[in-house]
């Protein structure tokens, strides 16, 4: 994710539209360090056919990295009790 000023926003929009559109990463336009907008892709949910071989890897790392932070934590939970979480956080 990506971080820049509303003055950098306005000077490199196009480059900014087509990064994200090309990338699908996300650009955060802040003012004064304070986050105010988003930048997003449109099509919000990419299937995996979707994605670029570096985002599938960062996702793949990623849950890599929850497992490991879970062993350390010693939870105790099965997947199906952390999905349930999850679900429940998202309502």
């Amino acid at each position: 994710m990506k971080h820049v000023t509303v003055t950098e926003a306005e000077a490199q929009f196009d480059k900014l539209v087509a990064e994200v559109e090309s990338t699908g990463d996300e650009v955060i336009i802040t003012r004064d360090g304070v986050p105010i907008a988003r930048l997003v892709r449109e099509k919000d949910k990419l299937s995996n056919d979707e994605l670029t071989p570096e985002q599938i890897e960062r996702r793949r790392q990623a849950g890599l990295n929850l497992r490991e932070i879970g062993k350390r934590l010693n939870i105790g939970a099965t997947q199906e009790e952390i999905k349930s979480w999850i679900e429940e956080g998202r309502r």
